[in-house]
This record gives C-alpha cells, sequence and structure tokens, in this order.
C-alpha cells in the first residue's frame, strides 16, 4: 500500500519547478504580516542556493513588512558603513558541527497533506524537502500514536502479547507518514536523518493501563518494549525509511503527572539509566542497530543537566548514548547556560532541539493566528540563541497543520510553519516557515559554529550566528527584532566589510565567498 500511494503521488505531480525563484502570492488576514498562499498551480520556492562571486556578499531578506526572501548582492567594501554598529566573527575559532534542521511527520501533518490534491501536495513536499525548497534534512518521526493523532494507539495493543506476535505498523503509519518520507527522500538532495521517538507504550505495559496521564513502564515489561522499539526501527526500514537516530523518550518527566492529558511514559533518571544500560543498549546492539544515534532526556532544558547526567556519568549507560535532545518549552525559566554546562560536562554528547511549535500557550481562537511575524521572530530568537551555545540542530514540530491547528485528539492544537485549508485546496506559509529556511536552506549539514557578538551592547535588538560552510563560505544570520533599521558592518579582511542595511522586524541571511 506505501509504494502503491507513493507512485500514484509521483504520477499526478506536475512538473519540476524550474530552478529559478518563484515570488510570493501574499495574503492578510489581518496580522502584522502576511503569508503567502500557495496551490495546485503556483507556490513561490527560492530556488538553489548560490553562493557568490569571491570579494562579494549576498544578503537574503524576509521582513514583518512582507518580503521573503529577497537576495540582493553587493562587493565588500573597503571601509565599514558610515554609523553602522559592527558586528565581529570569529572565523578562526570553530564550535560545534551543525547536524540539521527541518520538522515532524505526525499524523496529524500527513492527514493535512492527504486532504490536498496531489499536485498541490507536490508543492508542499518540494517546499520543504527539494533544493528549489528549505531543503530541510533533520526530522522527527513519531513512534505510534501522539496527541496529534485522530485516535491513542500503539503497534500491539493485544494485552499480555509479550513476544509482539501482533506487533504491526498502524494505517497512519502506511497512509500518512511512510509515504511522504519516502516522498522527501526521493525530492532531497541532502541525506535525509530521521529521529524516531517514542510517546507511550502499548497501555497493557504502562503501571496505569492507560496511554495518557501517571503511569510508568512496568518493570517486567523493559525488555519487551526495547524489543518493540527495535520491531519499528526494523519495520520503518523495510519500507525503505533509513533512521539516523532515536530519542528514549518523548517528554518522560510528564508520565508522573495524573492529569497529563495525551500519550506519554514516566521515566525517572535511575530506571532511564538502567533501562538503557540493561535492555535498551543491548537490544538495539544485538539487532544490528548500534549505528542509530541515540539521545536521551528530549524534554524541556528545565531538567537540564541533571536528568541526563544520571545516565552520562555511567559508563554503563553512557557507551550508548550519542546526544541530548531539548525542547524549546519554558526555556524562559532556565537560561541557555545550562547548555553551555552540557557541553563542557560532555563534550563527546551532541546537544539538539527536537520539539518547538507556537501556540501551545495561547487561547483557543488564537492557536492559529495568519501572518503574525512575532512567532517567527519567537522561532528565530530561540535558534540563533541556541546554536550559540553548542546545540546542533534544531526541530519543529508539525510540518503543517489545518486552519484550526489540528487535528489533535486531546484537543492540544497548536501552530505550524504551514497551515493547510483543505476546502480551498490551499495552503499557507506563515512567517515562521521563511524563519526556518533562513537557517535551514544555507546552514547546511557539516557547518561549524563560529563565535559572533555585537561590538555595540546597547544594541540587545540585533541577534547574531554565524557558520563555517563545508563548501568554504561564511553564512551570517542576523535578526532585527526592534522597530528601526540598523546598518551592520562585519570586518571579514584586513580592509574587506560586509555592510549590510537590516530593516526593521526582519532576518537576514548573509552569504560570503571570501
Amino acid at each position: 500500500m506505501v509504494s502503491l500511494l507513493l507512485l500514484l503521488l509521483v504520477l499526478t505531480a506536475p512538473p519540476s519547478p524550474s530552478e529559478g525563484a518563484s515570488e510570493c502570492r501574499p495574503r492578510s488576514y489581518g496580522s502584522d504580516s502576511v503569508v503567502c498562499v500557495c496551490d495546485a498551480l503556483h507556490c513561490d520556492l527560492p530556488g538553489p542556493v548560490t553562493f557568490p562571486d569571491p570579494g562579494h556578499y549576498t544578503v537574503v531578506t524576509s521582513s514583518r513588512e512582507g518580503l521573503r526572501f529577497h537576495s540582493q548582492t553587493h562587493h565588500l567594501d573597503d571601509h565599514p558603513a558610515v554609523g553602522s554598529v559592527a558586528v565581529e566573527v570569529g572565523f578562526a575559532t570553530p564550535r560545534q558541527t551543525i547536524l540539521g534542521f527541518g520538522g515532524a511527520f505526525t499524523d496529524a501533518a500527513g492527514m493535512n497533506m492527504a486532504s490536498l490534491s496531489a499536485p498541490a501536495q507536490d508543492l508542499l513536499m518540494r517546499s520543504y524537502f527539494s533544493p528549489a525548497g528549505l531543503e530541510y534534512n533533520l526530522c522527527r518521526v513519531p513512534i505510534a500514536g501522539t496527541d496529534f493523532s485522530v485516535r491513542p494507539y500503539s503497534y500491539d495493543d493485544v494485552e499480555g502479547d509479550l513476544l509482539l506476535q501482533h506487533f504491526a505498523l498502524a494505517q497512519e503509519d502506511k497512509l500518512y507518514k511512510l509515504p511522504l518520507i519516502l516522498r522527501a527522500q526521493e525530492l532531497s538532495q541532502r541525506p535525509l536523518r530521521l529521529v524516531a521517538s517514542p510517546w507511550s507504550p502499548p497501555s497493557w505495559m504502562k503501571t496505569n493501563g492507560k496511554f495518557n496521564e501517571s503511569g510508568q513502564l512496568l518493570a517486567e515489561m523493559w525488555q519487551p518494549w526495547s524489543n518493540y522499539l527495535v520491531k519499528f526501527v526494523e519495520e520503518y526500514e523495510n519500507a525503505g525509511a533509513k533512521l539516523w537516530g532515536l530519542t528514549t523518550q518523548n517528554e518522560p518527566l510528564t508520565g508522573f503527572n495524573p492529569n497529563y492529558a495525551w500519550n506519554t511514559c514516566g521515566w525517572s533518571a535511575e530506571d532511564m539509566r538502567d533501562w538503557i544500560k540493561d535492555s535498551l543498549g543491548p537490544a538495539l546492539r544485538d539487532a544490528g542497530l548500534g549505528r542509530l544515534k541515540l539521545m536521551v532526556n528530549d524534554n524541556s532544558r528545565t531538567s537540564l543537566p541533571w536528568y541526563p547526567e544520571a545516565m552520562l556519568v555511567d559508563p554503563g549507560a553512557a557507551q550508548y548514548i550519542d546526544g541530548v535532545a531539548v525542547h524549546w518549552y519554558f526555556d524562559w525559566l532556565v537560561g541557555p547556560a545550562v547548555l553551555d554546562e552540557m557541553h563542557l560536562r560532555f563534550p563527546d554528547k551532541f546537544l539538539l532541539y527536537t520539539e518547538a511549535c507556537e501556540g501551545w500557550l495561547s487561547p483557543e481562537d488564537s492557536k492559529v493566528v495568519l501572518g503574525w511575524w512575532e512567532r517567527a521572530e519567537s522561532y528565530a530568537t530561540n535558534i540563533l540563541e541556541d546554536v550559540n551555545h553548542y546545540v546542533a540542530g534544531w526541530v519543529d514540530w508539525n510540518l503543517a497543520l489545518d486552519v484550526t491547528g489540528g487535528p489533535n485528539w486531546a484537543n492540544n492544537e497548536v501552530d505550524s510553519p504551514i497551515i493547510i485549508n483543505a476546502t480551498a485546496d490551499e495552503f499557507y506559509k506563515q512567517p515562521m516557515f521563511y524563519v526556518m529556511g533562513h537557517f535551514s536552506k544555507f546552514v547546511a549539514p557539516g557547518s561549524t559554529v563560529v563565535p559572533s557578538r555585537m561590538l555595540e551592547p546597547e544594541h540587545q535588538n540585533i541577534h547574531t550566528a554565524a557558520f563555517l560552510h563545508p563548501d568554504g563560505p561564511t553564512v551570517l544570520v542576523l535578526l532585527n527584532t526592534d522597530e528601526a533599521a540598523v546598518e551592520v558592518s562585519v570586518q571579514v579582511g584586513l580592509d574587506a566589510f560586509m555592510n549590510v542595511h537590516l530593516p526593521a522586524r526582519a532576518i537576514q541571511t548573509v552569504l560570503l565567498t571570501q
């Protein structure tokens, strides 16, 4: 069934867009900015990345005023611009290597995409994954159901099936996740890295007999649950979706909350440590899956460093662990210093943001706000802060949702970079979509972060991050959250300067070939 659906999608898709960029069709819904409207016949695509000739730099701009990937190329100057503020880039001091950027193949995202006509759906997939689009390369895949499903489920709801004889992928995988993953792999020029995450084991494996609320894995289920995760990986890879990474549990501390409304499983740090070293790690190794990048935490940074530390200081568990996954929720409660601490204490383990979304704290009537620039700035500010504190990548939540921010069986609707209006056979690219692209498209996997900072500390509304692209050029991202434009100068040689006009409420990616 998976291969048939994929074949139908490919056969009914329109011809590949031309290599040149196509323009946004803006539409206002009364917010402070606009969405770009796509349908079966038209969708804006920035085109493949082209680095400027030596001695030149290219500035790509998106703004509250409506610019979307607007590109201009300039000569380097021999002096800084008059009245400019200086940005210093530490070209000679590389830090962490970037793993990538992307979003999640949830059931809700797949259902919404399937509600579009085949040509519109193909343009949406091209917008995210093709060389003409955002070039996402790092995406999350839920293991069975989440709140962004239309029902709670597992792959084996037959109570007591310890040998997992009834294990089977769900219709949601076959209809809404695997076909899109396989299509993304076809469209992507960069290798697609898939990170799988479990929300809940089968309810009969848990202490409370439920997918949600306060419940933990029964001790006697540690090995069957490990075997279940191995079977998931094998089933996906047999279907053609090779996995790159695995997190041990989505938000493991929520499973101690009796009021938690959707799929979860509670894990203490000590139980997680022992399960990894005694059960999960050996199970993955024995199945020939030791290549998977295993990540712990998968929780807000309020749990750093104490939660993953319990596992990483234990050699038996640490030998199986490659990284620490973090969610952006509640970042305002804990500063980025905990990211620095994690890196300095465990420099051989990467840090990766694996979930973020806007609208999760908003009233019901503003879960989705079409064209809201402030939500895009929130994304950009967080990404810039994170990569400057040793984070190696950033994964958004749902790739696409409907106009209400769902479907979601637990009524936990949120916003998304792409919103789908199935009735009109349209989808809307939110400002968040373009912010994601200012990183995912230009900061290729394998890029290294280098320090950057404003030399005038009074400019607190200007944020920066700098990267060395694996092909050689420098990539600088600038964000202005102020209501006034500013001139920015970056010295890139003895007598060479990039002088950049940074508009008010705008994000820019600057590409430099020296």
